[in-house]
């Protein structure tokens, strides 16, 4: 854009006394009454060659040079098929294979040149190209004001800037700072990405476009990878982005949101703060959180600061949180066509769904196969049945989208409310080295425990005469393998396999220390209720407090001990002499 100073400079020195006539130019460049500027010697330009000059009725009686018209100054010349001077208005006019070839080799051509010595402003028309070492910019009228050093267009053009090509109805470029404005729709097509966006302003020094307005920048190789701002910053040589309003970045069929975000479309490296959102529709699931991280390569995803993800279902949805939470996809090992979903929650994890809520250290759930593995004291609640383990692994199937089983391995422990509808302190239990829990009906309805298996089962009879259940009392069963059934109000201990040892002791017969096993564990500060309260470390619940019922083994107790208090009686005192 420097060659219009030139331009302008050698016009000046055309100041010389001629007939003073008006014509009609262009009116960006009239004089609005101005003085003319004094012509300075150093302002003065040589005229190399013009074939003629002529001076006659064709341009107002003003003079005009025809024929190879060269006009040097400063190292710049002026190429024309005809040069026109108006000296009332210090206006110039070239036509005809205008050329203003600067001394650094940018050149500008057109086939008409206008400018105005007095506003300083100038104009070229007519299938006009400018470039210089940097790029090369054609349309069909461009303007140029020197006291402001800038120039622009608005009837549409385009920027070549060597593999990178912009497309704009209106631009306005600033000679100082060597900034670009693009006004309205614009569009920058590069090997590798197309911007397409409505107020874009981009450095040419720097090589940084800004976005003003609703941006979309696409990957060329996959369309389907783009970035949408409505403000923010792109390093063109660095690829990258920095989105700062109402941004979007679109990757892998996944979509990251949040309030601040950066992406590298080299590297794959994005991140977001504040309110961020990944969104993956293919596998039904979002994650949200304070802080994210995506890793487009490794198709892989981080969200931390409070951070939960939602796995979406027909019917009945599962939510996880922990301190971070990763999800990423994997080749199956057996097709690697075939990729497979993983979602990972670290550190304090929890789960809700509707009929099954836990808690664990780690959770590790593979999506595409229905798995999931708790570690490290793991807790899983089923209505009001308790499961734990060293380890615990859930199934689901993939097409109803319920549980099917859990395997429980190491310290395998079940417990189960006898009746939930009363706050008696009383509980099933059965415990294991390893345990299988199967699920009826999305209700935990039977298990299997394998190794040590011991249990604690309320048994209930039905009295013939009112028809109404009946504590029996409380068998205690030791085996190798233990099978038992989960009923409304009981367990029912349907096999006792190796070295099996039961024994049914009345109410009145069992020691309160031997209605539970040791490790007893029923939780009900930290259940989750509802998918709220995974989202802090705990819901904190008020603990429920239960009341033992032991008057029959009381009353027992206190009989036994008055009959041995009369034996003791009737025994004969010791006197000493």
């Amino acid at each position: 854009m420097r060659i219009f100073l030139f331009l302008l400079l050698f016009i000046s020195a055309f100041s010389s006394a001629q007939d003073n006539k008006t014509t009609q130019m262009d009116p960006y460049i009239q004089n609005k009454g101005k003085p003319l500027p004094a012509v300075r010697p150093e302002d003065k330009v040589k005229i190399i060659h013009a074939d003629e000059f002529k001076k006659d009725t064709k341009y107002e009686g003003s003079q005009y040079m025809v024929g190879h018209v060269q006009i040097e100054h400063q190292g710049s010349i002026l190429y024309a098929d005809e040069v026109i001077i108006y000296n009332d208005q210090s206006l110039v006019k070239a036509i005809g294979n205008a050329k203003l070839q600067n001394a650094d080799g940018s050149v500008i051509t057109a086939h008409e040149m206008e400018y105005n010595g007095v506003t300083q402003k100038g104009v070229a028309k007519k299938d006009v190209v400018l470039t210089d070492p940097k790029q090369t910019i054609k349309t069909d009228i461009l303007y140029y004001d020197r006291l402001a050093n800038q120039a622009y267009f608005n009837t549409g053009g385009t920027i070549y800037e060597g593999q990178n090509v912009m497309y704009t109805k209106s631009a306005t470029y600033f000679l100082n700072t060597k900034m670009i404005d693009f006004v309205d729709n614009v569009k920058i097509d590069t090997p590798d990405y197309i911007i397409d966006g409505v107020n874009i302003k981009q450095n040419q020094n720097t090589k940084v476009a800004e976005f003003f307005g609703p941006t979309t920048i696409t990957n060329r190789a996959n369309p389907k990878n783009r970035i949408y701002t409505e403000r923010g910053t792109y390093r063109m040589e660095t690829k990258e982005a920095f989105l700062t309003k109402n941004s979007k970045i679109f990757y892998n069929d996944k979509i990251l949101t949040g309030d601040d975000m950066y992406f590298n479309n080299i590297t794959g490296f994005g991140k977001a703060t504040g309110n961020v959102t990944l969104d993956d529709p293919i596998e039904r699931r979002y994650l949200k959180g304070g802080y994210g991280e995506i890793f487009q390569k490794k198709d892989s995803a981080m969200m931390t600061k409070s951070p939960y993800a939602v796995k979406i279902m027909e019917k009945d949805s599962i939510y996880f949180a922990a301190e971070k939470i990763l999800s990423y996809q994997r080749p199956d090992s057996a097709d690697i066509t075939i990729k497979k979903s993983f979602l990972r929650a670290y550190k304090k994890g929890r789960i809700y769904k509707s009929n099954a809520q836990g808690r664990a250290d780690s959770i590790a759930f593979n999506e595409t196969d229905g798995i999931m593995h708790m570690y490290t004291k793991p807790i899983l609640w089923s209505g009001e049945k308790q499961v734990t383990g060293d380890k615990i692994e859930a199934y689901f199937n993939t097409k109803t989208e319920n549980i099917d089983s859990l395997k429980v391995i190491g310290n395998a422990f079940a417990i189960s409310k006898v009746d939930s509808l009363n706050l008696k302190d009383e509980f099933n239990q059965v415990k294991g080295k390893f345990m299988t829990v199967y699920y009826q009906n999305n209700e935990i309805k039977e298990a299997r425990v394998v190794g040590n298996a011991q249990s604690i089962a309320y048994v209930d009879d039905v009295d013939q005469e009112t028809k109404q259940p009946q504590r029996i009392g409380i068998t205690l069963s030791t085996c190798g393998i233990i099978g038992a059934l989960f009923e409304e109000t009981g367990l029912q201990i349907i096999s006792c396999s190796i070295g099996a040892n039961s024994d049914t002791y009345p109410m009145s017969k069992i020691e309160p220390e031997k209605k539970k096993f040791s490790d007893f564990n029923w939780n009900t500060k930290d259940r989750i209720r509802k998918w709220q309260d995974i989202l802090v470390d705990s819901p904190n619940y008020e603990e429920i407090k239960y009341s033992s019922d032991n008057e029959l083994f009381n009353k027992a107790q206190e009989a036994i001990d008055k009959e041995r208090a009369k034996e003791e009686a009737k025994k004969p005192k010791r006197v000493k002499k």
